[in-house]
């Protein structure tokens, strides 16, 4: 059997390999998302239409990204917690959840204007 000193360590660990992967998809989506904009920028053209889509996909990594921290954050509350860590953890995961809240109504908005203006006829198919 497993002593407790043993597994806190174990779930420490694990809950720093889960911090650790949550950070690398916000990085990774930072990183894309930059090279995706300049790329843009350099194309004069789509700028402007490329801008909500690289929000959309920037948004999309840091809401996982913040998934990702917050299993971290319940890892290492899961084994004989203390009031103080389960407050803590109790008000980290209320930031993050409003956070990944507004995140997530921001993206469905994005999606919403992309597929509108994906779908609205356009001005030189109106003339009759």
């Amino acid at each position: 059997m497993l002593s407790e000193a043993t597994v806190r360590d174990a779930i420490g660990w694990l809950a720093h390999v889960v911090e650790a992967a949550g950070a690398l998809v916000i990085f990774t989506g930072a990183v894309w998302a930059f090279a995706r904009f300049a790329s843009s920028a350099l194309r004069r053209g789509s700028f402007i239409k490329q801008f909500n889509r690289i929000r959309l996909s920037l948004g999309r990594f840091l809401v996982l990204g913040l998934e990702f921290q917050l299993a971290a954050d319940v890892l290492r509350t899961a084994i004989a917690p203390t009031f103080t860590e389960i407050g803590q953890l109790a008000a980290v995961a209320a930031i993050r959840t409003v956070l990944n809240f507004f995140l997530t109504r921001e993206i469905a908005q994005e999606r919403a204007e992309i597929e509108h203006d994906r779908t609205a006829p356009k001005p030189d198919s109106l003339a009759l």
